[in-house]
C-alpha cells in the first residue's frame, strides 16, 4: 500500500479477448486475474510484467461468469452452452463439465470452504453442485423468470439469488427453502451479493440503482442512484467499508458505505462496463467491458486509512463535517443522485496506448480425450496433485 494517500489510478491495460469481457476475478493470492468473454474463452493474466497470458478453450458458446475457488486450486466458469465447467488453472488446462441446466448458465460461485458450487441459469433455477463428486446435489426452483446471479453467504448457510422476475430470494441451504423474498417493483437485479460479514446484501439494478438490505431485519438501508444506466456488477472492498459498481453508462463508481455517499467516478472504458472486482487484499481492482478491454486499477486506500480517506475527500469537496466512524449504516434509506459531488477520475492518455506491448497469448485446450468414466477420475487426481504442489 502506498504510504501517501492518493486517488485510485489506472495502472495496466490488457487486450486479448475478441468480444465483450463479461466477468473478472482475482486469484486468492492476487497474483493472477481470470476473465471471461462472449468470445467463448477464459483468459488467465499473470499480473507480473512481461509474462504470458493463457487462453482456455472448452466452452462452445459465450462465457458469462468466472471465479476462483477460495483455496485457489480450481476455477469455475459458466456459459451460454448450458454448462458450468471446472478448471485447474495451470498450463495443462484440465477441465470437467457440469451438465444439468437446460438454458444458458449466468453465474458461478464457490462456497467459502471450496466444497460446493452454486450456479444460476435462464432455466429459472439455482443449482448446487458437489466439487468432490462433481454431481448435482439439488435445485432451487421458485423463480419465475431467468435467474441472473446466485451467491453463497460468507458462512455458507445461505444463498442469495436474483431474477428477472423482479425478486431477490434468500435460501436456507440446510432446509432448501426460500426464507425471504424481496420484491423490487422498479426493476430487476442484474447482480446480488452478501457483504463481507454476511449481514447485508447488495443488489445492482436494471433501474440504475444500487440497494442495500439488512437481512436480519428485512429492511432497506441504503439506495444509491448514481449511475445513468443499468448497474451490472458490484464488488465489496475487503474491509466492507467501500463498494465499487460497474454500469452500462461506461463508468465505475466507488461508494463509501459508512457515510453513505459517492466518493469516486472512474472513466476508462469505451462503452458499458460489465464486471468489476476488488482483489482479496483490497490493493487493486479490475474491470471489464464491451470494449474487450481489461483494466487494472490501484486502489490507494485501505480500511486502516479510512478516516484519512474520508477527511481528505471532505476537505476537497468542502461539504460536510469529518466522518463519524461509529455510524456504520444510516438509519433510513438514503437517496443519492448523479449530481452528488464526487471526484472524477479520467486517465489523461488514451487507455489503448497504456500497454506498450500486449502479453503473448498461449491457447490451452480443455481436457485430454479419455473415456467418460476416466475423465472424472483423471480430473480429481489432478486436483489432488495440484493441491499438494506435485503437478
Amino acid at each position: 500500500m502506498a504510504s501517501a494517500l492518493e486517488d485510485p489510478v489506472l495502472i495496466r491495460h490488457f487486450k486479448g479477448h475478441k468480444d465483450a469481457v463479461t466477468c473478472v476475478a482475482f486469484s486468492p493470492n492476487t497474483k493472477v486475474l481470470a476473465t471471461s468473454s462472449l468470445d467463448r474463452f477464459l483468459m488467465i493474466w499473470n499480473l507480473r510484467p512481461n509474462t504470458k497470458a493463457f487462453r482456455f478453450v472448452g466452452h462452445l458458446e459465450a462465457v458469462t461468469s468466472v471465479q476462483f475457488s477460495p483455496d485457489g486450486y480450481l476455477l469455475a466458469s459458466a456459459s451460454e452452452d448450458r454448462t458450468a465447467r471446472l478448471w485447474i488453472p495451470c498450463i495443462h488446462g484440465e477441465s470437467t463439465s457440469l451438465k444439468g441446466h437446460t438454458a444458458p448458465v449466468r453465474s458461478v460461485n464457490f462456497s467459502n470452504d471450496s466444497q460446493f458450487l452454486v450456479t444460476a441459469s435462464n432455466d429459472k433455477s439455482v443449482k448446487v453442485w458437489s466439487i468432490c463428486s462433481q454431481n448435482l446435489l439439488y435445485s432451487l426452483s421458485q423463480h419465475t423468470h431467468w435467474v441472473r446471479c446466485a451467491k453463497y453467504s460468507p458462512d455458507g448457510r445461505l444463498i442469495v439469488s436474483c431474477s428477472e422476475d423482479k425478486t431477490v430470494k434468500i435460501w436456507d441451504i440446510r432446509n432448501k427453502i426460500c426464507i425471504n423474498n424481496i420484491i423490487d417493483y422498479d426493476g430487476f437485479a442484474n447482480y446480488v451479493d452478501f457483504n463481507p460479514d454476511g449481514t447485508c446484501i447488495v443488489s445492482a439494478g436494471s433501474d440504475h440503482t444500487v440497494k442495500f438490505w439488512d437481512i436480519r431485519i428485512n429492511r432497506l438501508l441504503q439506495r444509491y442512484k448514481v449511475h445513468r444506466g443499468s448497474v451490472n456488477y458490484t464488488s465489496f472492498h475487503p474491509s466492507g467499508n467501500f463498494l465499487i459498481t460497474a454500469s452500462n453508462d461506461g463508468t465505475l463508481k466507488i461508494m463509501d458505505l459508512i457515510e453513505g455517499r459517492l466518493l469516486y467516478t472512474l472513466h476508462g472504458h469505451e462503452g458499458p462496463v460489465l464486471s468489476v472486482a476488488f482483489s482479496k487484499d483490497g490493493e487493486t481492482f479490475a474491470s471489464g467491458g464491451t470494449d474487450t478491454q481489461v483494466l487494472l486499477w490501484k486502489t490507494n486506500f485501505d480500511s486502516s486509512e479510512y478516516k484519512k480517506v474520508l477527511e481528505r475527500h471532505v476537505q476537497r469537496l468542502h461539504s460536510d463535517d469529518p466522518p463519524h466512524l461509529l455510524d456504520i449504516y444510516p438509519q433510513s434509506p438514503h437517496r443519492h443522485d448523479a449530481k452528488s459531488q464526487a471526484v472524477e477520475i479520467n486517465p489523461n492518455s488514451d487507455v489503448t496506448n497504456m500497454q506498450i506491448l500486449d502479453p503473448p497469448v498461449v491457447n490451452i485446450a480443455s481436457s485430454p480425450t479419455y473415456p467418460p468414466s476416466w475423465q472424472v477420475y483423471y480430473f480429481l487426481l489432478c486436483i489432488c496433485l495440484y493441491a499438494k504442489g506435485k503437478y
